[in-house]
């Protein structure tokens, strides 16, 4: 197979934050010391007018804005993961295909396996260019993420997304090899028609996030022959800022490593999302030569690993011509509990 990698890639989170020690004054809890737990400052909140359909397109939107001169009608696929897609049938992909104007000469899905579908459509991508069936193919991962009042996911589930195109001409980040670990592992879930997910507590840490990232890593860095000090930067899911401190160190990779891919502590968990704008911040700060690594997590139980060099077309790539992390992260609004509660749907006024 012919070298296959990211062309571009684009981010985008809501500007609007709400804190911990609000959402407990609510509960009657500790929300700063829940805060402490998590490793959570603050989280990302959706405006009313927004879903994974404006992220996903927004991200795209920056993408594309990257790479001029790629033609929009040579996208052969477009893939949005998500876990909370605004319809329950009617595809996000299309919506976000015709926003940037992408050719209907195309094959389009939503996929769906918890947080980890953004990165099964990395894979899905590369495995359509490299065989030479398409010359780009759009992977996004992206969620408006869910958690009921007063439950423990409400302190961290928030909102975002990052979008990229995947080819084989004038890659900036070649990726190396990628491979999965999946098990049937009933951690967390939510039936149709439920608004919000149900968890198994304590059970979500171990045996599903940490036996699963655990697995997919070191199969990784047995397949590659490398060690952790190989790499100059390394991504892994984060419900929260404590699994994936932990289970870096646990692997052997330091907290320099995992500073930049690291976005839960200020954003919240984005789900879909958390792995792709990890790796988004990344490359904003990366260059030629550096080596990432990259293990997702989706509940269900799955984790896809990657091994990714930056390339030297790094240099020419045109990453002024959208905001960076940085700078999206930098313009925030914070809200008080009732127009938070009010943006997600939570209360609604009587018609």
């Amino acid at each position: 197979m012919m070298d296959v990698g990211i062309v571009s890639y684009g981010a985008y989170v809501p500007r609007y934050r709400i804190k911990p020690e609000e959402i407990g004054r609510i509960w009657g809890v500790d929300g700063k010391s829940m805060g402490k737990g998590l490793m959570i400052n603050q989280k990302s909140v959706p405006s009313p007018d927004e879903d994974v359909v404006t992220i996903a397109t927004e991200a795209a939107r920056y993408m594309m804005a990257r790479v001029p001169e790629v033609d929009p009608k040579d996208i052969g696929a477009m893939y949005v993961g998500s876990e909370s897609h605004p319809y329950a049938v009617k595809p996000t992909s299309t919506i976000v295909a015709e926003a940037i104007e992408a050719t209907p000469n195309m094959t389009a899905a939503d996929m769906e396996f918890a947080c980890k579908a953004g990165t099964a459509g990395i894979q899905v991508c590369m495995g359509l260019v490299g065989s030479g069936m398409i010359r780009y193919g759009v992977a996004i991962g992206a969620d408006t993420s869910q958690g009921a009042p007063g439950d423990a996911l409400e302190y961290s589930a928030s909102a975002g997304g990052a979008a990229y195109l995947i080819g084989t001409e004038k890659i900036i980040a070649k990726i190396n090899k990628t491979l999965s670990f999946t098990t049937d592992t009933p951690d967390f879930w939510r039936r149709e028609g439920q608004p919000y997910p149900k968890h198994g507590g304590r059970f979500t840490g171990e045996p599903a996030y940490f036996r699963h990232i655990t697995s997919a890593a070191k199969m990784m860095l047995e397949d590659r022959g490398t060690k952790p000090e190989d790499y100059d930067y390394a991504v892994f899911h984060q419900p929260n800022g404590k699994f994936p401190t932990r289970v870096a160190a646990q692997l052997g990779f330091t907290p320099e490593q995992i500073q930049y891919g690291l976005l839960t502590p200020e954003i919240g968990n984005t789900y879909s999302g958390a792995v792709p704008l990890g790796l988004a911040n990344v490359l904003d700060h990366a260059k030629p030569g550096d080596r990432i690594f990259v293990t997702s997590y989706g509940s269900g139980a799955g984790s896809d690993a990657f091994d990714i060099t930056v390339t030297d077309e790094i240099a020419n790539y045109k990453r002024d011509n959208a905001p960076v992390l940085e700078k999206i992260l930098s313009k925030t609004i914070d809200l008080d509990y009732g127009t938070y509660a009010k943006f997600k749907g939570k209360i609604v006024m009587p018609e």
